[in-house]
């Protein structure tokens, strides 16, 4: 049974770097293509129509919603603390626990 566990909780480990992996690459390709882009944007917009200036629109769009992805990839919410996931997953893991062995238990 004890082996059983460990190369679960090996497993959910490894789901979980590979999440976060995923995520922060996720991130950097947001960032790279919002590097590129408005960039174009903003050459765009000032050779062809200088006289109306739109391309901070999307620059303070894009980077308002890179700020926020930014922030939920490493962690950083003021509001939640830095621990609250990892406190819910132990919180939800500790009640399936529970729930199987008292099923365990009925048996």
């Amino acid at each position: 049974m004890e082996v059983i566990m460990e190369q679960w909780d090996e497993r959910l480990l490894y789901r979980k770097a590979k999440k976060k992996a995923r995520e922060i690459r996720s991130f950097y390709i947001n960032l790279l293509c919002y590097c590129l882009v408005i960039p174009t944007l903003t050459f765009i917009n000032l050779y062809f129509t200088p006289e109306h200036l739109w391309f901070y629109w999307s620059m303070l769009g894009w980077g308002v919603g890179l700020f926020f992805h930014g922030m939920g990839v490493f962690g950083w919410n003021p509001f939640m603390g830095k621990d609250w996931e990892e406190r819910k997953l132990k919180q939800f893991m500790e009640e399936e626990k529970r729930k199987q062995d008292k099923y365990n238990a009925n048996k």
